[in-house]
């Protein structure tokens, strides 16, 4: 008998399924994160892009989180926002744009939410110009 490759599950319809599908520890730690970004940027819409939470300001993304075995990450972290957040991401992952942070690290929501206010503020800014 051949094995038949799985199909990939379909990515979840909203955060909320996002969060429910993952462990209860992890949940707690996301759950967080995304508070901290829906505090910083009220105003931004919440969907599922790239199988990943995201956030958009007038239809373009402001930050991303996802969830991995080891660690959650936060994606959309411009050099810009790097170099504004220098001090803050010292002792964490950063690479490229995205910053990773393990579950056993206390989650650093004025980081997240000064990372997300940033993003809001670059995102915002090009709209304006267009």
């Amino acid at each position: 008998m051949v094995e038949r490759p799985r199909k990939k599950p379909a990515p979840p319809g909203s955060v909320d399924a996002y969060l429910a599908a993952r462990p209860t520890a992890e949940r707690v730690v996301l759950t967080q994160v995304r508070a901290a970004i829906r505090g910083a940027v009220p105003a931004a819409a919440e969907s599922i892009s790239y199988g990943m939470p995201t956030y958009k300001l007038g239809g373009k993304a402001v930050v991303f989180f996802a969830a991995w075995k080891r660690h959650w990450s936060l994606h959309g972290v411009t050099a810009e926002v790097q170099a504004a957040c220098a001090k803050a991401l010292a002792g964490l992952v950063v690479e490229k744009d995205t910053v990773r942070v393990g579950y056993d690290v206390e989650v650093p929501v004025a980081l997240v939410a000064r990372i997300a206010t940033l993003r809001a503020r670059a995102v915002t800014a090009v709209a304006k110009r267009r």
